[in-house]
């Protein structure tokens, strides 16, 4: 009986330690918004807010809701290749056109729009994931507000030191999906 509370007190220390470590190296990779880039994080926050609301992102957004995401699914998007007609699809034609010409601002490094169940529409770039739904930029935009990460980390996508932020798309006042980009930190 004390063997055995002495090796679950071990494991138990042990598993603490490992937690202790794993907390200690995410810290690291990550840090606080700094003060000085708050304005930037909240003027980018509005601006994206101000593009999710144009006529063009709303019609696409709801055509993309209607069709549905075609059977893709992140598994079938990781396996395609840059030049893949699926992927181009997503960063040609007029929605997808607009989206790159706002990204071509230096301060955002990338910047995709997303249907009600987090699938991607348009982009500037190939997105790491074909349904985002389940993270953060994604998850709080659909709740119906805008949403700024409280962390400068590398983006997923682009692996430049960034803050990310999303806002809702919405139609008549519902929300039917997202807009988000990457603002960078330096």
């Amino acid at each position: 009986m004390v063997h055995s509370f002495k090796r679950r007190f071990i494991q138990s220390v042990g598993l603490t330690a490992a937690a202790c470590v794993l907390a200690s190296t995410s810290f690291l990779a990550q840090a606080e918004v700094p003060a000085a880039l708050q304005p930037k994080v909240e003027k980018y926050k509005k601006q994206l807010g101000d593009w999710a609301a144009k006529p063009a992102m709303v019609a696409a957004v709801r055509d993309a809701n209607t069709k549905g995401p075609g059977g893709m699914s992140n598994a079938k998007w990781n396996d395609l290749e840059d030049k893949d007609p699926a992927v181009v699809a997503t960063m040609s034609g007029p929605v997808a056109t607009q989206i790159i010409k706002w990204e071509e601002d230096k301060n955002i490094n990338k910047l995709y729009l997303r249907d009600l169940k987090g699938n991607l529409i348009a982009g500037s770039s190939k997105a790491l994931l074909f349904n985002a739904a389940s993270r953060a930029p994604v998850a709080n935009a659909l709740k119906g507000s805008g949403w700024s990460d409280t962390d400068v980390k590398p983006d997923p996508t682009t692996q430049i030191k960034s803050v990310q932020i999303s806002t809702p798309v919405l139609d008549g006042g519902k929300v039917i999906g997202v807009l988000h980009a990457s603002v960078t930190a330096e």
